[in-house]
C-alpha cells in the first residue's frame, strides 16, 4: 500500500501537515487541537458551528476536504487579531448574544468577515441577517445577536462595544440558572468558544465510539470510516398529528406534532475506569432535551468494561432518532376554559406522570389522558412540555381581542413568573412584538432579556413552523438540523422587551413569556386547530449553509 499523503496549509499563521482523507473540521479538532471550531451537526454542513476563515473568507469546516485548502490561510478564532476578538467577545457579552456559547465561535466568524475595508461603507442589518442564514442559535432568538453585530460593525448608528464586562456573573448565572434551569456561566471565554463543552475536554488518549452503537476505535477517524453511515437528509413526509381530538361540543381545539428540541452540541461525554463521566450539559440546559441522556453512563460503562478512557459522541442522526421528542397532544376545551388534553405516549417514553401533575397544578379543570401512539421516545422534560399547551390554549380562548394579525394575551405561571405578550403582524413588514415580564428580582436585566428574547423566538417557531416526520413505522425521517423548522434571523418580528422589578425572589419569568408568546401567536394566526400553522412558508431550505462555501 503506498504511504498515506498530507496536506500542509497555515493555520493562524504558522505551517502545518495534516494526513489527507478527513474534513477541514477533523483535521482542525482532531489532529491541531482547535477546540473553538465545534461540530453541530456531525457533518451535515447547516449549523455552522464549524465556520472558520479560508484566505480570510467564511467557509463550514466540516463538508471541506482537507486537500481543498492545500497551500491556503485558515483561521479559526484563536487566529484572529485579539483586538478584533475582545471587541466581538465584548458585543455579545454587552447584548446577551451568548448563552450555552457552542455556536457562538463561528457565527462571530462569519459577522467579523462583514467588517469593511477603508471607504467601504459598513454593512446593513439586512446583511447581518442574511449571513446568519448559513446559522442556528437556538438560545437567543437572533435578536441579540444582530445587535451585537451591529455593535462591533457600527452598523445604523449603534455604540461601539464598552470594554470589560458589564454584567455582575454572580447575579448573571443566578438568573441564568433560574431560566435554564441549568447551571451557566457568561463572559468572554465563553463567546469565544470556552463553555466546557465535554467533547472540548476528552482526553487524546481515549478511545472513541461514534454513534449509539458504534465500535470503540482508536480514533474519531477510524470511527468514521467504521460507520458507514449513510448521510441524514430531509424528508417530503408531511407532519402528522398522531393524538385525535376527543369526541364532544368544544369552543377550542389543538392538535400538535413531533416536535425535536433541536440543541446544538450533540450529546457527548467522555470517562476514565471508575471516574465520574463528564456532563453532556456543559453550559446550559438543552431544554431538558439531554436531562436523562444515556450518553454519560454508556461512556463509563465502556471506560470500566476495557480499563480506558473512552469518548462518546452521538452524531446529529443519533440525536433526533433516539433522543427525547416534545410529546405530540390534542386539547380541547370549552368556554368556561375546562376540558380534556390527550397527551401522545410512546413504547419509549419517560414517565409521563410528572406532565400530567403539572397540567394539573397550573390548569386543573382540565382533565389528562395518556394515549399510546407509535414513535420515538417522548419525555415531561422538555420545556414546557404539555403545561405549556394547555395554559396557552386555555389564555388564547379568554383573549379579550380576536383580530387577525393581531394577539394580545396575558400569562401568569403558577409557582413561577408573568408575561404579557402583544404580538403584530405586518404584510409589509415582519411584524413586531412587545413583551412585558415580571419575574421577582431582576437580577441581571441583560441576562433576563436574552432569555425573553430565545422563549419569543421558541414560541414562534413551535406555532407557526417547527416539527419533524416521521414514517410508516414511527422512525423520524427528518434527520437535518434545517429540517426542524427552526426560525432564522430573517424570519424574526422585532421584538420589545420590558423588564418589571418586583419585590419578591427571583422566579422563572421566561416560561411565561413562551406561553403567553405561543397564544399571541395563535390568537394572531385566527386560531387553526393544528400546529405548525405555516410549515411549507418558513421552512429553511438546506442549500443555505452549503452555499455559504461558495
Amino acid at each position: 500500500m503506498s504511504a498515506p499523503t498530507s496536506v500542509a496549509f497555515v493555520l493562524n499563521g504558522d505551517p502545518v501537515a495534516v494526513e489527507d482523507g478527513v474534513t477541514l473540521l477533523d483535521a482542525l479538532r482532531e489532529d491541531l487541537g482547535c477546540r473553538s471550531v465545534k461540530d453541530g451537526c456531525s457533518p451535515q454542513g447547516q449549523c455552522g458551528c464549524c465556520t472558520v476563515w479560508v484566505d480570510g473568507a467564511p467557509r463550514v469546516a466540516c463538508v471541506t476536504p482537507a486537500r481543498r485548502i492545500a497551500g491556503r490561510q485558515v483561521t479559526t478564532l484563536e487566529g484572529t487579531p485579539g483586538v478584533l476578538r475582545d471587541r466581538w467577545a465584548a458585543a455579545f457579552v454587552q447584548h446577551g448574544a451568548s448563552q450555552c456559547g457552542f455556536c457562538t465561535p463561528g457565527i462571530v466568524l462569519r459577522l467579523a468577515a462583514l467588517e469593511g475595508t477603508d471607504g467601504k461603507p459598513p454593512p446593513a442589518r439586512r446583511d447581518i441577517e442574511s449571513a446568519l442564514r448559513a446559522h442556528l442559535c437556538r438560545c437567543t432568538g437572533w435578536q441579540s445577536i444582530v445587535e451585537a453585530a451591529c455593535s462591533a460593525l457600527g452598523v445604523d448608528g449603534a455604540a461601539p462595544p464598552s470594554s470589560g464586562d458589564p454584567r455582575n456573573p454572580v447575579l448573571a448565572a443566578w438568573r441564568a440558572q433560574i431560566e435554564g434551569p441549568a447551571f451557566q456561566t457568561s463572559g468572554p471565554e465563553v463567546v469565544l468558544g470556552g463553555g466546557g463543552f465535554a467533547d472540548d475536554s476528552a482526553p487524546p488518549d481515549a478511545r472513541v465510539q461514534l454513534g449509539a452503537d458504534g465500535a470503540l476505535t482508536s480514533s474519531l477517524r477510524a470511527a468514521r470510516a467504521r460507520s458507514g453511515r449513510v448521510q441524514g437528509r430531509n424528508s417530503t413526509v408531511p407532519l402528522s398529528h398522531p393524538v385525535e381530538v376527543p369526541e364532544g361540543e368544544w369552543a377550542l381545539t389543538l392538535q400538535t406534532s413531533w416536535l425535536e428540541p433541536a440543541y446544538v452540541e450533540p450529546d457527548a461525554s467522555w470517562a476514565r475506569p471508575g471516574q465520574a463521566p463528564a456532563s453532556p450539559l456543559a453550559n446550559g440546559g438543552a431544554f431538558g432535551g439531554k436531562r436523562r441522556s444515556p450518553v454519560p453512563e454508556a461512556a463509563r460503562e465502556r471506560a470500566d468494561a476495557t480499563g480506558e478512557a473512552v469518548r462518546l459522541l452521538w452524531r446529529r442522526e443519533d440525536v433526533v432518532r433516539r433522543g427525547p421528542k416534545r410529546p405530540p397532544l390534542a386539547v380541547a376545551l370549552r368556554a368556561d376554559g375546562s376540558g380534556v388534553v390527550r397527551v401522545g405516549r410512546t413504547e419509549n417514553a419517560t414517565d409521563l406522570e410528572p406532565l400530567v401533575a403539572r397540567v394539573q397544578a397550573s390548569s386543573p379543570s382540565v382533565a389528562v389522558e395518556l394515549v399510546d401512539v407509535i414513535g420515538p421516545p417522548v419525555s415531561p422534560d422538555l420545556r414546557g412540555a404539555g403545561w405549556a399547551e394547555v395554559l396557552a390554549a386555555r389564555a388564547a380562548l379568554a383573549a379579550p381581542d380576536k383580530v387577525s394579525g393581531f394577539g394580545e394575551v396575558q400569562v401568569a405561571v403558577p409557582g413561577a413568573g408573568s408575561a404579557r405578550v402583544e404580538l403584530h403582524l405586518d404584510d409589509a413588514t415582519r411584524g413586531w412584538v412587545e413583551v412585558d415580564m415580571w419575574a421577582g428580582e431582576i437580577l441581571c436585566p441583560v441576562t433576563l432579556r436574552s432569555y425573553a428574547l430565545g422563549a419569543v423566538h421558541q414560541a414562534l417557531g413551535m406555532v407557526w413552523s417547527e416539527g419533524i416526520a416521521l414514517d410508516g413505522a414511527g422512525e423520524p425521517v427528518d434527520l437535518t438540523i434545517r429540517s426542524f423548522g427552526i426560525l432564522g434571523a430573517r424570519d424574526m418580528p422585532d421584538v420589545t422587551v420590558r423588564l418589571h422589578e418586583e419585590d419578591g425572589q427571583p422566579v422563572n419569568g421566561s416560561d411565561a413569556v413562551f406561553v403567553a408568546t405561543l397564544a399571541a401567536a395563535w390568537v394572531a394566526e385566527g386560531l387553526p386547530g393544528r400546529w405548525p400553522t405555516r410549515r411549507d412558508a418558513v421552512r429553511a431550505p438546506t442549500r443555505d449553509v452549503a452555499a455559504s462555501n461558495g
